[in-house]
C-alpha cells in the first residue's frame, strides 16, 4: 500500500506494568478527528507479518490504525517470552483502547476493533464486554479452544497432553523453565506461510506448552450474542483447517444484529496473502459505514 495514504510511527503504552509497542498509522485525509482500529495478529503472529497491510488499505479509508504486538512477543515486553494467555490478552487489548482514544487526532468514540484467528475470538469477547468498541471485524476467528483442540489434536493423544500440561505445571512451581514447543512443522500451511510473511525475521518458532493448555479454557462464543448493538462482522476462509469454517459460521448464527458474514473461499493463511486485498476491503467498507 502506498505511504502516501498515511505516516506510520512507533508506539508503546502500558498494559499493567507491561510495555506493549508497535505502530500507530494515521491517514492524511482532511483535518478532522479519525477514527481508528485497535489490531493485533493471532496466537504467536507478529504484526509485521501481513498487518501493515491492513493498516493501509484502512488508512485509504480515512481510518487510522493502532498495531501492537502482544506481550511476550515481538516487539513487546513480557515475561515467560513466548506465552499466549487469552484472557491477559484480552485485558491488554482493553488498555490498547484506552490509550488509543488519549492519541491526537483521534476521535475516541470512534473506536473500531479488529483480530484474526485467536485475536479474533478476543474481538467477540471485547465486542460483548467494552461498549468503547463502536463497531467489531472478527477474521477467521478462534471460537472455541475446546473445540479448536480436539481438532487440532486426534482424542487418543489428547490425555497424554493432559499429562504433559500437569508435568509442566509442576516443574514450573519449582522454579523450571517453561516447556517450549514448535509452533509450526516444516512442509505445512503454517511453514509456508511463514516463509512468505515473515520478511523481518521476527516470527520465533516456538510457543510454551502453557499457551496451548490456556487455549483449553477460551471459549469466546459463548459471548456472541453479546455483542449487539454494536455492528458485527465475521470475515470466514472456507476453507480453513486451523480455526474450522463451519464452527465460525455456526457461532455467527447465534449472533445478533446488526451483523453481516463474508466468505472468502481461500484457507486461514490465505487471507494475509493471497486473498489479503480482499479481506481487508471488506473489513474496510464494514469500518466505513459504522464509524464513517
Amino acid at each position: 500500500m502506498s505511504p502516501k495514504h498515511f505516516a506510520r510511527r512507533d508506539i508503546a503504552f502500558d498494559a499493567g506494568g507491561t510495555r506493549l509497542a508497535g505502530w500507530l498509522y494515521m491517514p492524511r485525509l482532511g483535518a478532522e478527528p479519525s477514527p481508528l482500529i485497535v489490531m493485533t495478529h493471532g496466537l504467536s503472529g507478529v504484526i509485521a507479518m501481513g498487518l501493515e497491510d491492513y493498516a493501509g488499505a484502512f488508512a485509504e479509508a480515512g481510518l487510522a490504525s493502532l498495531l501492537y504486538d502482544h506481550r511476550n512477543f515481538g516487539m513487546s515486553g513480557g515475561e515467560p517470552r513466548q506465552e499466549a494467555d487469552p484472557w491477559q490478552q484480552v485485558h491488554d487489548m482493553r488498555d490498547a483502547i484506552g490509550f488509543a482514544r488519549t492519541l491526537p487526532g483521534i476521535d475516541g468514540e470512534r473506536i473500531g476493533l479488529w483480530g484474526t484467528s485467536y485475536s479474533g475470538g478476543h474481538a467477540i469477547v471485547l465486542g460483548a464486554l467494552d461498549r468503547r468498541v463502536k463497531c467489531v471485524v472478527a477474521q477467521a476467528p478462534l471460537v472455541s479452544g475446546h473445540r479448536t483442540m480436539a481438532h487440532w489434536v486426534p482424542p487418543a493423544e489428547m490425555p497424554a497432553l493432559i499429562e504433559d500440561f500437569i508435568a509442566d505445571r509442576d516443574a514450573r512451581a519449582r522454579g523450571a523453565a517453561p516447556v517450549v514447543t514448535p509452533v509450526v512443522e516444516p512442509g505445512t500451511e503454517e511453514a509456508a506461510w511463514v516463509e512468505a510473511t515473515d520478511k523481518t525475521g521476527a516470527f520465533v518458532n516456538e510457543i510454551t506448552l502453557r499457551s496451548r493448555e490456556l487455549i483449553l479454557e477460551y471459549e469466546p462464543d459463548v459471548f456472541i450474542e453479546r455483542i449487539a448493538p454494536t455492528p458485527f462482522m465475521m470475515i470466514v476462509a472456507t476453507r480453513d483447517s486451523i480455526t474450522p469454517s463451519g464452527d465460525q459460521m455456526r457461532v455467527f448464527e447465534r449472533a445478533l444484529e446488526p451483523k453481516r458474514l463474508v466468505t472468502i473461499d481461500c484457507g486461514h493463511f490465505d487471507v494475509y496473502s493471497s486473498h489479503l486485498a480482499e479481506a481487508a476491503a471488506a473489513a474496510r467498507e464494514w469500518f466505513s459505514e459504522h464509524l464513517g
